[in-house]
């Protein structure tokens, strides 16, 4: 079994650690996790996993780095574990936003094979959408980590060059899809139902309408005009959304996102 290292143990850190066990990708005692204050790691290590507050020592044995720190923290832990890792025995993935490969290899050597993947925090349940992208990397890394991520979700191999938009759709989209079903069930409070039956009801209908694109393949707009009939409740809906602005307020912040992902590194 593949030992592996997450540096970082922040949502995202932590959250596929979890999911690659839940998922029985591996055991906890396979994954090392680090952060700076191990007070916090305390259920983490009640779990099975290994922790530490040293980098260095904590990918010593790894097979997989994993990077998953917050991108103005990054250079500052590559600079320190750059002389430790093993370009012919060890695989870097990062998963940090707005940082390409290249700036990746500029801190641990052109050597590196570095992998890049943008998951979203649905990966600790094994709902993922993540996308990877390399520069460097041999199709054999890219088939491994390809079958990691896809222990936790769905993955698709993207150009690198889109990696930001990625994270704009996916890692900061689940925050879009969240607060759409977070207005939906205030909507069903405003026209009676108690909040908790409301948000379930929101719930269960965007889960609904997710999986009935993804097991028929079927387009958005295709399901929408089966239930839109003239002069119907469901257009009337539709339209005032549109009118005050639903589609243009969604893909206008899914660009900010992407815009603001591109800038992170060196902001």
């Amino acid at each position: 079994m593949k030992k592996i290292t997450i540096i970082g143990s922040g949502n995202i850190g932590l959250s596929l650690a979890k999911g690659l066990v839940n998922k029985n990708y591996c055991k906890p005692d396979d994954i090392t996790l680090t952060r700076r204050n191990l007070k916090l790691m305390t259920d983490e290590v009640a779990a099975g996993f290994n922790v530490s507050d040293n980098n260095i020592v904590a990918i010593y044995n790894a097979d997989i780095v994993v990077l998953a720190v917050l991108p103005q923290q990054l250079k500052k832990v590559l600079e320190e574990i750059a002389s430790s890792i093993n370009p012919e025995k060890q695989l870097v993935i990062s998963v940090v936003s707005g940082v390409t490969c290249e700036d990746v290899r500029k801190e641990l050597g052109n050597n590196v094979q570095v992998i890049r993947a943008m998951p979203n925090t649905a990966i600790a349940i094994g709902q993922s959408m993540t996308c990877i992208a390399s520069d460097n990397a041999v199709d054999k890394n890219i088939k491994e980590v390809t079958i990691l991520f896809e222990t936790v979700g769905a993955v698709i191999t993207i150009n690198e060059d889109l990696m930001t938009a990625a994270t704009a759709l996916c890692a900061c989209g689940i925050a879009f899809f969240l607060r759409s079903i977070r207005a939906a069930s205030q909507g069903g409070v405003e026209i009676g139902f108690h909040a908790h039956d409301a948000l379930k009801m929101a719930v269960q209908t965007a889960k609904g309408a997710a999986d009935l694109l993804l097991l028929t393949q079927s387009h958005p707009e295709g399901e929408i005009d089966k239930v839109t009939s003239p002069k119907g409740c469901t257009i009337a809906g539709l339209n005032e959304m549109e009118h005050n602005g639903f589609s243009s307020a969604f893909i206008k912040g899914i660009k900010l996102s992407a815009k603001k992902a591109a800038g992170l590194y060196n902001d």
